[in-house]
């Protein structure tokens, strides 16, 4: 979860998962659905998925890895899954996959019942490289293929990395393979010589940055929107947005699920970072309620049409 200023209807909720804890040891899974939380089984089989122009399923909702690292990073990830998360994020340069990959291992999961995604960073075009940075990726996760592979910046010789992320593909190494970042003109200058068509395009977009633009251009090309950082990493004072705590109240939810629920009635793929355990078990509780027409066009007023990660630019 992106550092922030967490409102009062998150506070109550941790206080709620508390009780929770106490509650299942004498109510079991019937005690879990009354006090309004969802066991990890539950959870895993609540989030709804979306199929990409591929045919692969993917996870509405995942979890986000950036900058956790380490010991924190492997905790992080067997805590997501063990409460419900099945796609998990992580990227080259984030420099956590090996962490990634020891969470992936201690949770106990089936690798099949995982969809796990990295990014190939600019250093590593071209097409060896590409090659190269993969299995690199593979062996710090300590997997086998991929669910998800995506171009994590258009730099550099993107058209040879795109051609060794198509062979990998059709080795049947990467289930589905995307880019991120891309603007509507670099998705076209990479159509005009991929065999295989981009399932994913992962970008910045937020309540504060909605890019209609990009989000009509996905929808008409048919590839799947993906937000990094849907709390724009708590920038702009996001989590104690008036606005948003106004529509939380109506539903009994926090900010941050009324930013989850925006992303998915929009259709758009979230992946939520938090350190703290019952955070990601609150971002998980967002299929119970859907926002209304009006507060949807309310949510629209915020958007201020500017990243608010100059610093990538």
């Amino acid at each position: 979860m992106e550092k922030g200023i967490r409102n009062q209807k998150r506070r109550e909720f941790i206080k709620r998962s508390a009780l929770l804890t106490a509650g299942t040891l004498f109510m079991g899974a019937a005690g879990s659905k009354v006090l309004g939380a969802l066991s990890p089984l539950l959870a895993s089989k609540s989030i709804p998925s979306v199929t990409l122009n591929n045919g692969l399923q993917m996870p509405m909702l995942g979890f986000g890895t950036n900058t956790l690292n380490g010991a924190t990073g492997a905790r992080c990830v067997k805590e997501a899954i063990s409460v419900g998360y099945r796609l998990i994020d992580t990227a080259h340069i984030y420099g956590n996959e090996k962490a990634v990959g020891e969470g992936i291992l201690a949770s106990g999961t089936n690798r099949e019942k995982l969809f796990i995604t990295s990014k190939l960073w600019v250093d590593d075009s071209g097409y060896e490289s590409t090659k190269k940075a993969f299995e690199t990726s593979l062996n710090k996760l300590g997997v086998d293929y991929l669910d998800l592979y995506l171009i994590h910046r258009p730099r550099g010789d993107v058209k040879g990395t795109w051609k060794a992320m198509e062979d990998l593909y059709m080795e049947g190494k990467i289930k589905a393979i995307g880019v991120s970042n891309f603007e509507p003109d670099q998705y076209n200058q990479l159509m005009a010589y991929a065999k295989v068509k981009p399932a994913i395009n992962q970008i910045e977009t937020h309540v504060f940055f909605q890019e209609h633009k990009a989000y009509d251009f996905l929808n008409q090309t048919k590839v799947q929107m993906e937000a990094w950082s849907p709390f724009a990493a708590g920038r702009n004072n996001i989590f104690s947005n008036v606005t948003l705590a106004e529509i939380g109240k109506k539903y009994n939810k926090s900010i941050a699920q009324v930013c989850l629920r925006w992303h998915y009635q929009r259709g758009i793929v979230a992946i939520p970072r938090s350190s703290q355990k019952a955070h990601m078990i609150e971002n998980l509780a967002i299929f119970d309620f859907e926002l209304s027409k009006s507060d949807m066009a309310t949510i629209g007023t915020l958007d201020l049409n500017i990243t608010q990660f100059p610093e990538w630019d």
